[in-house]
């Protein structure tokens, strides 16, 4: 009878009848009308409870995370589309100022030369391979296009029809060493020739060449066509002088051209196919 006193299990069922009894007087001394046995469970699991609220926020706190995430996403593809929308309306609005400079200048030179018949074409390749600014553009024999018509942007030259095909044309520009045409300064009138140089033209330029040395074209200059060619009438602008330099091989001087235009970013021209060569040459 001893030994049942004295056993763990008649020990942990007096801490249990003893915990029932606090719970008890607790639940009567606080007098909220709970039974014992729930005071007793409450306080028991309490701490059970609150780590449960607290998880129960942390999966609110998440889901709601969630949602706001998607709605930000959402507003982020959607300012995505003002911006392409925004960049094409820019691109549209770049290609527009383009061609409204490109026939702005067209038409002035066209006001001076009424007999002038352009025709209107695409830059639709280029070949990388050449380092003089050869391109292809978009229209041809088809088009009343002639080998040897000078092609244009606005009122500069920017190179010859090298070859016209029925429905595309390639183009040597005025930087490549095979292009050569009769030009002089508008200002001094000093009569000569621009051609293309291997050296010069990796720099976009050309050069005014056979000068004397006591020339009088100087930085600043405005070279344009001579018009003595059947093809090229005078008066149309190939662009500035730069410098003046001596040639390595003779004692004449030659100067720096900078093109009117830059050819490498060309994405349209003119093609002058016609005009009164009575009025437009000498």
């Amino acid at each position: 009878m001893k030994n049942i006193f004295k056993s763990s299990r008649f020990k942990l069922i007096s801490a249990i009848i003893a915990l029932l009894l606090v719970g008890m007087f607790l639940c009567a001394a606080n007098g909220h009308g709970e039974t014992a046995q729930s005071g007793i469970v409450g306080t028991v699991f309490a701490p059970a409870h609150w780590v449960a609220s607290k998880l129960s926020q942390g999966i609110d706190k998440v889901a709601g995370n969630a949602k706001g995430n998607a709605q930000y996403e959402q507003k982020i593809d959607e300012l995505q589309q003002e911006i392409g929308e925004l960049q094409n309306q820019l691109a549209d609005y770049n290609n527009l100022k383009s061609q409204n400079e490109l026939y702005k200048d067209a038409l002035e030179l066209k006001e001076d030369n009424p007999d002038f018949k352009y025709v209107g074409a695409a830059v639709i390749g280029r070949d990388s391979a050449n380092p003089y600014c050869t391109f292809t553009v978009s229209k041809g024999s088809a088009n009343g296009v002639k080998d040897g018509d000078a092609v244009l942007y606005g009122k500069y030259l920017v190179g010859v029809i090298k070859k016209a095909y029925p429905t595309y044309s390639v183009v040597s520009s005025i930087i490549d060493p095979d292009f050569s045409v009769s030009a002089y300064d508008i200002n001094t009138k000093e009569l000569s020739y621009v051609t293309g140089d291997a050296e010069i033209a990796k720099y976009g330029c050309c050069k005014f060449e056979n000068l004397d040395a006591s020339t009088k074209v100087t930085y600043g200059s405005i070279i344009a066509t001579a018009g003595i060619s059947s093809t090229m009438p005078k008066g149309i602008i190939i662009g500035t002088v730069k410098g003046i330099e001596d040639e390595a091989t003779n004692i004449s001087t030659y100067a720096v051209i900078q093109p009117g235009t830059d050819i490498e970013k060309l994405d349209e021209c003119l093609i002058l196919t016609d005009y009164n060569a009575e009025s437009g040459t000498d």
